[in-house]
């Protein structure tokens, strides 16, 4: 009974909480914002109330946990919620192109313009539908590689649910007007906390799944997803100091400025790309391409190298994006050397996947699933020698600004 009574306590005071501070909005998108807040607390008070059974409760008597059985729950919702998701992104995406060929049809209306739209489709596709495919994964293969169940279940349903919240909130920003105008980091300051508060909770459900684990060994997935937890949280982190202008509005301005906040904005951006679409779905090729072909990963030795070498070089690559600018020459040449570089543990990585069916390529016939790991491996290939070509400063000087940087991120992500 005295962890219902926290429990609700706590939902009661998140709901006081948006309350009072929906009351003191000083701006229309802060107010949304603290009226979803609101709603979100009320609906985990009413869910907690209700799925708990009194009696039980009143006599101190908790059931046992059925520690044979992986706890899947979250995963079963990530699935249908990541459909929902990708199938938002990809209409939204759809809205944007046919407003580049038709602009009647931003309709008029501030809510709808492809200022708006745009940042909408683009988190919808990286964060929502690909984010919430990334945590739900990770608690499938954690669980399964680590022979245990999920740490702290209650915690890891609060990273679950708290992500989605996280992105209605930045999805109806988008709409609003109200986001800081950065490159895949426009939520604004209070969301961007509560996101922090989620993700290290996710940091600790996920290694306290890994402290607690049965199996000796850490297998490379868990690797990937790691470091895609950890360098996405110093990204965030880095990348959003802000200092909001009042406690009851949206308005924030960034700790840095100038070339250096174009530094540090690209070095965010682009490993969000490195760490979010590439080292979590790595992790995910690791583990299901070799459960699917059921053969084992063609070279273990690889895959470290692949982790080791892709991280490093990584995190270097973020000038690539700024040449011909403001930036000073050398870290232009050094962005540029590191992307360049960057091609070979990626191929590492792709033939270590596509290597992985030898003995099993028939069933590149008759398995759509194994189909769809080729042509995923396949792009993901291509994608990134396309990269590193198109961090070549020469090369650079003819996409960039151009529909061939769009088609790079657009083959990549949906490949």
């Amino acid at each position: 009974m005295e962890s219902l009574v926290a429990r609700a306590g706590w939902w009661l005071a998140a709901l006081l909480f948006a309350v009072f501070m929906f009351a003191n909005a000083l701006d229309t998108g802060f107010a949304v914002h603290m009226a979803i807040f609101a709603l979100a607390a009320l609906a985990g008070l009413v869910i907690s109330l209700r799925k708990t059974d009194y009696k039980l409760a009143a006599a101190g008597i908790k059931l046992p946990t059925d520690q044979s059985r992986y706890d899947d729950d979250l995963v079963r919702a990530g699935v249908i919620l990541t459909t929902f998701w990708g199938c938002v992104g990809f209409l939204v995406g759809l809205v944007i192109a046919l407003q580049l060929s038709f602009p009647a049809l931003n309709l008029g209306f501030e809510y709808t313009t492809f200022g708006r739209l745009r940042p909408l489709h683009t988190s919808a596709v990286i964060f929502a539908f690909g984010g919430t495919a990334l945590i739900a994964t990770s608690f499938y293969i954690v669980q399964r590689t680590c022979r245990a169940r999920l740490a702290f279940p209650a915690l890891a349903r609060f990273v679950f649910w708290g992500y989605q919240l996280f992105i209605v909130l930045a999805a109806t920003g988008y709409v609003l007007g109200v986001t800081q105008g950065k490159e895949y980091a426009e939520p604004e300051w209070y969301v961007d906390l509560w996101l922090t508060l989620v993700w290290v909770a996710y940091l600790v459900v996920f290694v306290g799944t890994i402290v607690k684990r049965t199996e000796p060994h850490i297998y490379v997935a868990n690797w990937f997803f790691l470091s895609f937890i950890l360098t996405v949280a110093m990204l965030h982190l880095v990348n959003n100091v802000n200092l909001p202008v009042s406690v009851f509005g949206s308005l924030s301005y960034p700790l840095w400025a100038g070339v250096q906040g174009a530094l540090v904005q690209w070095w965010y951006g682009h490993n969000a790309v490195g760490f979010f679409l590439t080292a979590g779905f790595l992790a995910m090729m690791y583990y299901f391409v070799p459960k699917q072909a059921e053969r084992p990963v063609y070279s273990y030795r690889l895959s470290i190298v692949h982790f080791w070498a892709l991280i490093f070089l990584y995190i270097w690559a973020g000038p690539h994006h700024l040449h011909y600018t403001a930036l000073p020459d050398w870290a232009q040449t050094l962005g540029m050397v590191f992307s360049v570089m960057l091609w070979m543990p990626s191929w590492g990585g792709m033939i270590n996947g596509l290597m992985t069916l030898n003995g099993a390529w028939d069933k590149v016939r008759t398995d759509p699933i194994i189909r769809m790991m080729v042509m995923s491996i396949a792009f993901y290939g291509m994608s990134t020698f396309e990269g590193p070509m198109m961090s070549i400063k020469s090369v650079n000087s003819l996409s960039h600004y151009t529909d061939w940087t769009i088609g790079h991120v657009h083959s990549g992500a949906l490949g």
